[in-house]
């Protein structure tokens, strides 16, 4: 916690909101019956100062949901919103942090920010999975695909079975990642019958929930290709896989460097390459050497060939598309968020 102060809340909680408040640490939480303005929930005190709040009480809260409170609190500037979840997901808070909602969650995270109050917790317990729980459609693997072409084609209605053609997939699988959307208010639907249609309504949201949710545990692969420079060493890796019939997609620092220049320096080109391609075949083909350290390139390599889905060409080479980069970017400890946001705003535009 940044700074511990005392900080008193009053309201007309529910069981499970108090329950979760009560485990705050630093957060002193009386139960009063509700007053007559409808658009205060609960009174905040602290050193002396009193802050009206509107409470949201939620579930669960990922990207979807802390976009939906950012849209709700831009319709009502003059109010501030506390959103009490029983889990809260990374994304979710940062996205609250970053818009100023307060957010106190079952697992021990808590941020509330005022004029003369800092109060931030990390908390340290993990989710649980209840009995009887039916766990939503996660965007990840097939159903990230489908997300892919939700995002690459924002603006476009889509019929359950022209989805799953385009993102090659099931149709029942097309149907559950819709549904999931509708629920998490980023898809609506229109019409009714053979007739129905879906259209995305807020793309932001639904790139922020595929990029937390599309987690992937690829298997890596170390080599050093001799280049003078990153640029050449990004040309010479692409042309050799490519000549020697290796589908590959380059992405991070590397094909960032192509399609949003940010930071000059590439130490190592990653390239996600087919998941059924051996070591052997990766050196040769891209005429690297086997290392365990001092690599400048690493193969990736995931359970299938999702991450090669929608690959673009640029200046002659593949590189992973733009949203797939994106996240892969984030990922990156090396100045990895930056260079995301910087494509963000560069290519990506929502």
């Amino acid at each position: 916690m940044n700074k511990r102060e005392l900080v008193n809340l009053e309201g007309p909680f529910e069981a499970e909101a108090l329950r979760i408040l009560r485990e705050i640490p630093g957060l002193a939480v009386l139960a009063q019956p509700g007053g007559t303005d409808r658009e205060v929930d609960a009174i905040l005190r602290f050193a002396g100062n009193r802050a009206p709040v509107a409470v949201e009480f939620k579930r669960r809260a990922n990207p979807a949901t802390a976009w939906q409170l950012v849209h709700y609190v831009h319709e009502r500037p003059d109010m501030r919103v506390l959103l009490i979840a029983g889990e809260t997901t990374a994304e979710a808070r940062k996205i609250l942090e970053d818009h100023g909602i307060a957010v106190i969650d079952g697992l021990g995270n808590a941020h509330i920010e005022l004029p003369g109050l800092l109060f931030h917790l990390e908390g340290q317990r993990r989710p649980e999975q209840k009995a009887g729980d039916t766990p939503p459609t996660r965007l990840k693997g097939k159903a990230g695909v489908v997300a892919q072409v939700l995002l690459l084609q924002p603006d476009r209605a889509w019929q359950v079975k022209d989805l799953a053609k385009e993102a090659q997939v099931s149709t029942g699988l097309a149907h559950r990642v819709l549904a999931r959307l509708e629920e998490e208010g980023i898809v609506a639907a229109e019409g009714t019958g053979p007739k129905r249609v879906r259209r995305v309504t807020n793309p932001t949201a639904l790139l922020d929930l595929w990029a937390e949710e599309n987690v992937e545990r690829p298997r890596r692969t170390l080599a050093h290709l001799l280049a003078q420079t990153p640029q050449q060493l990004i040309k010479e890796l692409g042309t050799n896989l490519g000549r020697a019939g290796i589908d590959y997609a380059l992405t991070g620092a590397a094909a960032a460097s192509l399609v949003a220049p940010f930071i000059t320096a590439v130490p190592v080109a990653e390239v996600w390459v087919t998941a059924t391609a051996a070591p052997e075949e990766l050196y040769d083909g891209a005429q690297a050497d086997p290392v365990t350290d001092g690599q400048n390139v690493v193969f990736l390599q995931a359970k299938d060939d999702t991450p090669l889905a929608f690959r673009e060409k640029k200046k002659g080479l593949w590189l992973a598309n733009r949203f797939r980069l994106y996240a892969d970017l984030r990922r990156d400890p090396r100045r990895g968020r930056e260079q995301a946001e910087n494509l963000r705003r560069e290519v990506i535009g929502f």
